[in-house]
C-alpha cells in the first residue's frame, strides 16, 4: 500500500526530476545563497513546509530517497538537515531502516504548552506595562472584528488557518516586547510543536472554538489597557490551561 505521504508532490519537484543532478544542485545552491544560508538550510525549511502543508504526514516512516524527492534537494544537505530536525525532536533517523517523522502525542502537548507559558508569564507582566496603548487598541479591535465576523458562521480549513495566524502572531508579539533573541527563538520553537500538535485536530477546528480563543486573548487584551500585570498573567494561565485542553481534545 503506497505511503499517502507521497501521493501528494509539490509541482516543484516534479520539475526538478526533468534537470540533471549537476543542474538541480545548482538551483538549488543559488536558492539557498539567495536566501542567505546553505543547502541544509533550504532543506530543513523545505521540510518544515512540507509538513505543515501536509505533504508528508506526523508519523510517517520515510527514506531518504523519499524526501529527496519530495524537498527536491540533494542527499548531502538532506542528511545535515536531518541530523538537526533529529536533535529539534522533529523526527528520529533509524539506522539502515528510514526516518520516522513524530507524531504528536500528550508529552509534546504538555510540553510545548509548559515551556510557552514559563516564557509568557513573565513577558505579559512586561506587556501589561510597556506597549503603546495604540498597539492594545488595535490588537482589540482585530479581535472583536473577528469574534463577530465569526458568530454563526461555518469555518473553513483555509479561513482557520488565516485565524491561527492572528492566534500566534498574538503570542509573538507579546513575547517580542522583551526584545531577547533567545526567548523568541525557544518560544517559536514551541510554537511549531503546537501547529504540529494542531494538524491532528483541523477537522475539529469550529467557529465556537475560535471565538472562545479570540474571548481568551481579550481578556489578557483588557488586563493590560488597564496597566494591571497580575491579572494579565491571571489571564494568560486560563487561557493557557483552556488551550492546552482544546490541544488534546477537550472544549
Amino acid at each position: 500500500m503506497k505511503d499517502r505521504s507521497l501521493s501528494a508532490r509539490p509541482a516543484s519537484a516534479d520539475l526538478a526530476e526533468d534537470l540533471p543532478a549537476h543542474l538541480r544542485d545548482r538551483r538549488d545552491a543559488a536558492d539557498a545563497e539567495r536566501a542567505g544560508g546553505s543547502l541544509s538550510d533550504l532543506a530543513r525549511e523545505r521540510f518544515m513546509k512540507a509538513l505543515f502543508d501536509r505533504r508528508i504526514e506526523p508519523g510517517a516512516f520515510l527514506s531518504q530517497g523519499d524526501l529527496v524527492k519530495i524537498l527536491g534537494v540533494p542527499v548531502g544537505p538532506l542528511r545535515d538537515a536531518l541530523r538537526v530536525l533529529q536533535a529539534e525532536g522533529w523526527l528520529t533517523i533509524h539506522a539502515r531502516s528510514g526516518i520516522e517523522l513524530r507524531k504528536p502525542d500528550f508529552a509534546l502537548v504538555r510540553n510545548s504548552y509548559q515551556l510557552r507559558l514559563i516564557l509568557e508569564r513573565a513577558a505579559v507582566r512586561t506587556f501589561a506595562e510597556l506597549a503603546p496603548m495604540a498597539q492594545l487598541d488595535a490588537l482589540e479591535e482585530r479581535h472583536r472584528a473577528i469574534v463577530e465576523d465569526l458568530r454563526g458562521r461555518e469555518l473553513d480549513l483555509e479561513r482557520a488557518r488565516e485565524l491561527e495566524t492572528v492566534d500566534f502572531g498574538f503570542h509573538l508579539d507579546v513575547v517580542g516586547v522583551l526584545s531577547n533573541p533567545m526567548i523568541e527563538a525557544s518560544y517559536s520553537q514551541a510554537q511549531r510543536f503546537v501547529r504540529l500538535v494542531r494538524l491532528d485536530r483541523e477537522f475539529r477546528l469550529s467557529a465556537p472554538l475560535v471565538i472562545r480563543t479570540m474571548n481568551e486573548h481579550l481578556a489578557i487584551i483588557e488586563a493590560c489597557k488597564a496597566r494591571d500585570p497580575q491579572k494579565a498573567e491571571a489571564a494568560l494561565e486560563v487561557h493557557f490551561a483552556r488551550a492546552m485542553q482544546r490541544a488534546v481534545g477537550f472544549f
